[in-house]
């Protein structure tokens, strides 16, 4: 039996994921604040703005500008805005979700100010308890699932059934979700594999080849290993889908915009230049300040994190930034 379930932003991964949802058997209503996209996604059935690939979305997918229209009937909401602005647009909502409705988070960064977490910044902004509250996260990238090729990911919530009734509503063909309880964790490997991402493509665009990018990723696992596990997360997690799999899939692949952003850096574009040229959010910009201010919290070292913040902040070079990455010290692994 479908489910009614509203997406909260229709950019390119929130329209994708809808589609998902529509093909899985559940009527989708999409909010955006741009009446144009809106417009467009519920009279034309296309998101010409965000997701011009798809030619024709799914007839029992519909768009409003309306939030309280949008969510009335939710069972779940899935919540797919800029994480630095969830906050913002949350906010606006807090009362208008149905009791029932589990909010799931599409988003991976982490709130730049706060060094908040999304499950944390979704829960404060809608005083939600944590068995509504879900996060996917896992190697997505938008395009590719958009074209419905096959696919994997993670859901995560405190409360296993709840995880595994969001897993069911966004079950296909094509798309395969695994749960799991670890939320920290899960939300832990999105937001932090992003910086490792501005680094392998800065490395690539400064034309180093498949070495330097497997030292890279594999570094940046294990950093962000060490920070999950501080943070209360399971080790098991950043092995899986969510870790190693969406490593793989953002650091490989000029569709993510991480890696885009930070091939342009290693281009030679400064960090205002390759913003201009990004279409999207880059989510590793502001991630990475949030991350170096964890490690200090946790007590956790972070030279990656902590070398790409010079890379975006002072404008080193690469090979300055794998300099830095390593001291002249011998460690251990």
């Amino acid at each position: 039996m479908g489910k009614n379930i509203t997406v909260l932003g229709a950019g390119a991964w929130g329209t994708a994921f809808g589609q998902v949802l529509a093909d899985a058997g559940n009527t989708v209503t999409m909010w955006a604040k741009e009446q144009r996209i809106v417009e467009d996604i519920r009279d034309r059935h296309h998101n010409a703005v965000r997701l011009p690939s798809v030619e024709k979305l799914p007839d029992n997918m519909t768009a409003t500008g309306d939030r309280a229209e949008a969510v009335k009937n939710a069972d779940i909401v899935v919540v797919a805005i800029a994480a630095q602005f969830a906050r913002v647009a949350l906010v606006e909502f807090k009362g208008l979700i149905p009791d029932h409705a589990i909010v799931v988070s599409l988003m991976k960064g982490i709130e730049r100010g706060t060094n908040k977490r999304m499950d944390e910044v979704v829960r404060e902004s809608l005083g939600l308890p944590a068995d509504r509250f879900a996060a996917i996260s896992g190697p997505n990238l938008s395009k590719e699932i958009a074209d419905r090729h096959p696919a994997a990911t993670v859901v995560a919530c405190t409360n296993l059934d709840n995880a595994t009734k969001v897993a069911e509503a966004c079950t296909t063909s094509y798309f395969k979700p695994f749960v799991t309880t670890d939320v920290i964790g899960l939300e832990m490997c999105g937001s932090l594999k992003n910086v490792t991402a501005l680094a392998v493509g800065m490395a690539r665009g400064a034309g180093y080849g498949e070495n330097t990018a497997a030292m890279i990723e594999t570094r940046g696992l294990a950093e962000l290993t060490a920070l999950g596990a501080a943070a209360g997360a399971d080790p098991k997690t950043f092995f899986g889908l969510a870790g190693v799999g969406d490593l793989i899939a953002t650091c490989g692949s000029p569709l993510s915009r991480n890696y885009t952003f930070g091939a342009n850096l290693g281009k030679g574009l400064t960090v205002e230049e390759a913003t201009k040229v990004s279409n999207g959010v880059a989510e590793g910009v502001p991630t990475t300040d949030a991350v170096v201010a964890l490690g200090e919290q946790l007590d956790v070292p972070t030279p990656l994190a902590y070398q790409m913040s010079r890379v975006l902040n002072e404008g080193i070079s690469c090979s300055e930034m794998l300099a830095g990455l390593f001291g002249h010290e011998v460690t251990g692994e």
